[in-house]
């Protein structure tokens, strides 16, 4: 059942352990198979050994549809992006080091300094933080997701959404290189921020590039 679909996300799943964003079981990956029907890793799973086998089908109520294993404990984060965007059909939930140490520190991805990024993901806020598995965690996923396609979770690592799990999987792989460019930034002195009218072009071309909200 859905044998391309399980195939892309066991293949990011492992793709997310290689590039060092998964350490232990963190993480998850899962797509929109139709309605009230989603595939997702399991829990208590190394991303470096899932499997298409593995993967697990979960209702829009986390439930269990398909599987022998279990979903995973935040498999409601996923289910809250996919309620609050119909548009999106791939959640990625990683712990890059860059940008999981911006998320604990609480300090946004900022200054606004590289055109290419505010194109492909326009704003990426910072959630409130949340304890992970609560009803607030939740609602801070749902808030950000309504309108960003990437966010930082502080002391959860990060969340981006995607029409697929490719598209998920780079938008990760930016956020990441973002962080880690406004890091190494600071020791020469900090990241200059774009002058406001070119960023509000390039935001303009982010919302034509990628509108949110309605399935196309």
């Amino acid at each position: 059942m859905h044998p391309l679909l399980r195939a892309q996300v066991a293949q990011v799943a492992r793709r997310i352990h290689a590039a060092g964003w998964a350490a232990n079981h963190d993480g998850n990956v899962s797509v929109r198979l139709g309605r009230d029907r989603f595939l997702i890793t399991p829990t208590a799973t190394s991303k470096a050994e899932v499997t298409e086998a593995m993967l697990v089908v979960v209702d829009g109520a986390g439930a269990l549809v398909e599987g022998s294993k279990k979903p995973p404990g935040e498999t409601e984060l996923h289910l809250a992006a996919y309620r609050a965007r119909p548009d999106v059909s791939a959640v990625l939930h990683a712990h890059p080091p860059y940008a999981t140490a911006f998320g604990v520190a609480r300090a946004p991805l900022e200054p606004i300094c590289l055109p290419e990024a505010v194109v492909s993901l326009g704003f990426v806020p910072t959630a409130p933080f949340a304890l992970p598995r609560t009803p607030h965690a939740t609602e801070a996923v749902s808030r950000c997701a309504a309108e960003a396609d990437a966010m930082l979770l502080p002391g959860n690592g990060a969340l981006t959404l995607g029409p697929d799990v490719a598209l998920a999987f780079l938008r990760m792989e930016l956020v990441e290189q973002l962080a880690k460019i406004l890091h190494h930034a600071r020791a020469l002195g900090g990241a200059q921020p774009l002058p406001p009218e070119e960023l509000r072009q390039l935001l303009e071309q982010n919302k034509k590039a990628f509108p949110r909200g309605q399935r196309s």
